[in-house]
């Protein structure tokens, strides 16, 4: 509790913040940072793409198995069958 308002207190002070931001281990601290942010980004961006084609051979065939399955279901149902909006109570003949 003591070392966390001391470092809240040192953390508070622009001038500390702005020494410490000149030093050279922060610097270097700030610099491979940067660096594996990038390398995730262009990791991740790569990645998608190569999953490009798969997610649309997936889709596809989802949308296929969708709308076979729906056939075979009877639908969409033709108008004029069914009970529809007319049978429920309160509903506008």
């Amino acid at each position: 509790m003591v070392l966390r308002r001391v470092l809240f207190a040192l953390l508070s002070s622009p001038r500390l913040v702005e020494k410490l931001s000149e030093s050279r281990p922060i610097r270097v601290a700030a610099r491979l940072t940067a660096a594996a942010i990038t390398r995730g980004q262009l990791s991740a961006r790569q990645a998608a793409r190569g999953l490009g084609p798969r997610l649309l051979r997936l889709r596809d065939a989802f949308l296929g198995e969708l709308k076979d399955g729906a056939r075979a279901q009877g639908w969409p149902r033709p108008p004029g069958r069914g009970p529809g909006r007319g049978d429920r109570p309160g509903a506008a003949p």
